[in-house]
């Protein structure tokens, strides 16, 4: 079966897509500065497509009527940068582009790094708490436990 016109102007509409938009638009090629620090860039990509056409009959033809078509397609992109991931020695960071647009979302995957870090300290001071309160105890035992002469 022979593929109908407007399969090939789908396909090339998606093609041209494809090529406009890949992984490395939405995360960007990380930069490294000289201090260690690295900033990634992230950006929002939308992209919409549409694609139509038409058989019609030629006017002009005379004997079998050939059927001819016509049809068109466009697509749009937009690309909005949103934030930067910035990982250095102190840890990792979000820096939104503009706050005014931020999103409760967005506020909480911003607070994400920080919240884990002090969720981290806080299990390793009382995990330390813990180890050092037999170690006090025991102490305190053998000091009460001495003769006094």
């Amino acid at each position: 079966m022979n593929e109908h016109p407007i399969q090939g102007l789908m396909t090339e509409t998606m093609e041209k897509i494809k090529k406009m938009v890949d992984v490395n638009t939405i995360i960007g090629t990380p930069i490294n500065t000289p201090d260690g620090t690295t900033v990634i860039p992230v950006s929002k990509v939308a992209f919409g497509f549409g694609s139509g056409g038409s058989d019609f009959v030629s006017r002009n033809a005379k004997d079998a009527a050939p059927v001819c078509f016509g049809g068109g397609g466009g697509a749009g992109v937009t690309v909005s940068p949103v934030c930067f991931l910035v990982i250095s020695a102190q840890g990792a960071s979000i820096l939104p582009i503009n706050a005014q647009a931020v999103t409760s979302v967005d506020r909480l995957i911003e607070m994400l790094p920080g919240a884990v870090s002090k969720v981290s300290s806080f299990v390793e001071n009382r995990k330390a708490s813990k180890e050092a309160q037999p170690a006090e105890a025991s102490a305190a035992e053998s000091t009460a436990e001495l003769p006094e002469t």
